[in-house]
């Protein structure tokens, strides 16, 4: 008995899908549950855009089917006292329990980025999601409202695709979206939506031509009369064409000779790279701990240290004669790709933080190692071989675009219209 009559209680639901557009106002959706309230009605689902003051709220209820009739009775007096539009669409059973079985489905995000977003670029970016079997469950923009009266020459645009699914092929999407990339002026962002995603400690740098936009070498070389030699070298280096170590040797016995005191002149004018203020004062705002693994020297790694707060620092010792020039050697070992690789592993383990929540940015090829081991790997305004083999890059804005990547949100940070 008990039990059919738990069965003809079931039969007496229903799920109605109610769907309200138009534009928004104080106490819209209080005024729609108070109606639901009245009539004891289930929320199974509930979602909200606002764009430029225009609402779409879907709210899914399931109620009494005796109760649906006077529901959407009042709903439809009260939409037109509030002047919105207002729909009803019925939602089966197994319509609903096909909805629910896809909820066990991976999730991902997709970031989309660049200085300016077009129709055009979008929908590109939809096109390789569709053909990948991806579902787009929500869109988020990320950054802030730019003024269109007033532009300014750094602005940037940034949005997340919220994805349900697994892509067909990894790989081939990964081609497809960096030929986007290059094509039309784009960087994107693929991640698995978990956990580690939302929960990032660590994050580790390159130095030079990343959180800087030259190479120190180069500009030690300058002042010593061998720029264009060393600048040869480097270039050959970062593009992977010969082994950092061997590189290195050679560039350092070129500055034989050069007085040390150029070194602060140098470390007083880095030309710092867009972005750069932003994106530290937010990480350390946030309590992420912030490293700097370069193939550069210590020197000047120390001097951003002492600018930013920056937790370690981890780059090449140059030796310095008793007639206070450098003697063209270093000390200790050389920080390489592979010893930037072991110190990321090193500086996790010592703070207690999984890999996955691991960080790593930068441009050349000797970055290449820590950018695959971190959790994000990030190529930043990178070579093309790098750009080829990092999973995300960003070639279009500034480096605080990594926050981006990180689902920071500007109106999360106070900085809503900012640019």
């Amino acid at each position: 008995m008990n039990d059919k009559t738990g069965n003809e209680d079931l039969l007496r639901k229903e799920q109605i899908l109610i769907s309200i557009t138009g534009q928004d106002r104080p106490g819209l959706t209080a005024s729609v549950m108070g109606i639901l309230a009245k009539f004891d009605a289930e929320i199974l689902d509930i979602g909200q855009a606002d764009i430029h003051s225009t609402l779409s709220l879907g709210i899914l209820i399931r109620m009494d089917e005796a109760h649906s009739g006077p529901v959407m009775k009042e709903l439809l007096f009260k939409a037109t006292e509030l002047g919105v539009n207002i729909g009803f669409s019925p939602v089966t059973d197994e319509e609903y329990e096909a909805w629910v079985g896809r909820q066990g489905k991976h999730r991902y995000i997709l970031t989309i980025m660049g200085r300016t977003l077009s129709a055009a670029q979008i929908e590109a970016a939809a096109k390789v999601l569709v053909e990948q079997g991806f579902n787009i469950d929500s869109i988020l923009r990320l950054t802030g409202r730019r003024s269109i009266v007033n532009p300014t020459t750094n602005s940037r645009a940034c949005i997340q695709f919220s994805l349900r699914g697994t892509p067909e092929n990894r790989a081939t999407m990964q081609a497809e979206l960096l030929a986007l990339s290059s094509s039309m002026g784009i960087d994107f962002s693929f991640q698995r939506d978990d956990m580690f995603r939302r929960m990032r400690r660590l994050i580790c740098f390159d130095m030079d031509s990343t959180l800087i936009q030259t190479e120190c070498i180069d500009e030690l070389a300058e002042r010593a009369g061998v720029g264009d030699k060393v600048k040869e070298i480097t270039e050959r280096a970062m593009r992977g064409e010969i082994d950092f170590k061997e590189s290195f040797t050679e560039r350092v016995a070129l500055l034989k000779g050069l007085d040390v005191s150029v070194m602060k002149e140098i470390a007083e004018n880095l030309p710092v790279t867009e972005g750069v203020d932003r994106l530290m004062t937010i990480l350390k705002r946030c309590g992420y701990k912030i490293a700097i693994l370069s193939g550069g020297f210590t020197y000047f790694g120390e001097y951003l240290q002492r600018r930013y707060g920056i937790d370690y620092v981890y780059a090449n010792e140059l030796e310095v004669g008793e007639d206070g020039k450098l003697t063209g050697r270093y000390v200790g070992e050389i920080v390489d790709g592979h010893r930037k690789a072991e110190l990321l592993k090193l500086i996790a383990q010592v703070e207690k933080v999984n890999l996955e929540q691991t960080i790593a940015v930068g441009d050349g090829a000797n970055d290449l190692p820590m950018l695959s081991e971190a959790g994000l790997g990030i190529a930043f305004h990178a070579k093309p071989r790098v750009v080829a083999n990092a999973k995300q890059s960003i070639n279009t804005i500034g480096l605080d675009g990594v926050l981006y990547f990180l689902g920071f949100k500007d109106s999360y940070l106070g900085e809503q219209g900012k640019l």
